[in-house]
């Protein structure tokens, strides 16, 4: 496997220094570092938000969700599509109040508009609370990527150490601008591996594409139709999840803050108009999995299917080359998730919470700080307890979600009140950690996230409508 572990660490090595150049030249203020100064064109922003998307879960989940589960995995399709659509009336409007009053991140946004620096703080505390977890599981999947493709010859722990050193140091010197740059590599490799697996497997396993489903439609046949193979699945649950994750793609707090780093909301909108070519992709990864359900059926790990049936099929430099396109795919959505949990708590819970007389110097300082605050726990809970967040992130799609009413109502209905935001975000919080740690998800077959999100909703315009406001939102 040398060659297979020359390819992985050199890609590594590579993405990491064109990370660190990209901020060699730039003054690295707050503005800069967090939304690399509102200059991004189309190409960027489109590599960006993709890199920021599509992490392992395109590698691992994907697949795994077509071996194990079948046709639930259709709700992938859908969601991103509806999410891209929504971003097209959403971001531009998000973007204008970024630019007019100067915002960095989500909770900016809830603050201006609000006129609430305490419903800043609780919107940063749901951020950072869903990202730790979705962090950790980046870097557990990088570690599994780089262990599998290198056969063991690189443990899962040694891979997670050295891409996430290499990942803070470039985030700490170039900010978000690093990460820009290193997508660019990640998504040459990402969309080169799975073109040449997505086709080429079916094809040397079945002879083309039309024939594995063949076979799999002889074998399984209810495997591509709902509930598949995931019996609690069906069609209520897909609806509702598609809904839930449709809104709440882009109350990711790193998604988010990610619109105000364009040049202007003409960029978001075409960047809306072409973001669902990345489908394509996962789509190829969908016949990975359904390829791997015949030729390796039985196997304990559905997420292990990809990378297993790649060993099998090719030579040591291509399962190289794959896993390097896998690293590297951890590494961008990583850095991301760094920055933007560093930025909530510098701006967001320091400077709001116990310091507002802090100026953008002191805030990007103790904003470095956190990065490194934020590596570590990251990396602590991805090397010592690799489980103990995992349970977080079954509330973490349902726990962004909650804010997509406070920004829509914001944005378009002048009635709103800060009372009603908050009233309903810590209902819909409450009723998601009821239904999905109760064990009641999906809840009389709709997906928990979304009742507690339509409760949240129902909350949000109730309390606003019939409580008198103290003030107008801003917009």
């Amino acid at each position: 496997m040398t060659s297979a572990l020359s390819i992985i660490l050199g890609v590594i090595l590579a993405a990491s220094a064109v990370g660190f150049i990209a901020g060699r030249r730039i003054p690295m203020n707050l503005e800069n570092w967090t939304v690399g100064g509102r200059k991004f064109g189309i190409a960027l922003i489109w590599l960006l938000m993709a890199g920021e998307v599509y992490t392992t879960f395109t590698y691992l989940g994907a697949s795994g969700w077509a071996y194990a589960k079948g046709a639930p995995t259709y709700y992938i399709l859908i969601y991103g599509t509806l999410a891209y659509t929504l971003s097209f009336f959403i971001l531009p409007e998000i973007w204008k109040i970024g630019k007019r009053a100067g915002l960095h991140t989500q909770p900016d946004f809830f603050v201006h508009v609000y006129k609430s620096r305490g419903l800043g703080v609780l919107v940063a505390a749901v951020g950072i609370i869903s990202i730790l977890p979705y962090l950790q599981l980046q870097l557990a999947g990088l570690g599994l990527i780089v262990e599998v493709a290198s056969d063991g010859a690189v443990s899962s722990s040694a891979a997670i150490l050295l891409a996430f050193l290499l990942t803070t140091a470039f985030v700490l010197t170039s900010g978000l601008r690093g990460s820009a740059w290193v997508s660019v590599i990640k998504d040459v490799l990402m969309l080169s591996a799975v073109g040449i697996v997505g086709f080429g497997l079916p094809k040397i396993h079945f002879g083309s594409i039309g024939r594995m489903f063949q076979a799999l439609i002889e074998k399984n046949p209810n495997h591509l139709v709902f509930p598949g193979s995931a019996p609690t699945m069906g069609v209520l649950w897909v609806m509702s999840t598609v809904l839930l994750t449709g809104m709440g793609f882009y109350m990711w707090p790193q998604l988010f803050g990610t619109a105000f780093s364009a040049k202007s909301d003409r960029i978001i909108r075409r960047n809306a108009v072409i973001m669902p070519l990345y489908q394509i992709p996962v789509v190829l990864i969908f016949f990975v999995g359904f390829t791997a359900f015949l030729v390796l059926p039985g196997l304990k790990n559905g997420d292990l299917s990809l990378l297993t049936l790649v060993r099998q099929s090719y030579p040591p430099w291509f399962v190289g080359f794959v896993g390097a396109a896998g690293a590297v795919t951890a590494m961008v959505p990583a850095s991301v998730l760094v920055l933007s949990a560093a930025a909530l708590l510098s701006k967001n819970i320091y400077r709001a919470g116990f310091r507002p007389g802090a100026s953008d110097v002191e805030v990007m300082r103790v904003s470095r700080l956190m990065v490194l605050a934020v590596a570590t726990a990251a990396l602590v809970f991805a090397l010592a307890l690799p489980n103990a967040l995992v349970n977080l992130l079954l509330i973490g799609y349902d726990g962004v979600a909650q804010l997509f009413p406070g920004v829509i109502l914001g944005l378009f209905w002048k009635k709103v009140t800060r009372g009603g935001v908050a009233a309903g975000l810590i209902t819909g919080l409450a009723v998601a950690s009821f239904l999905v740690f109760g064990k009641h998800d999906p809840f009389f077959g709709f997906n928990a996230g979304f009742i507690a999100l339509s409760v949240n909703a129902l909350v949000a315009v109730a309390v606003s409508k019939f409580v008198r406001p103290s003030s107008r939102p801003a917009r």
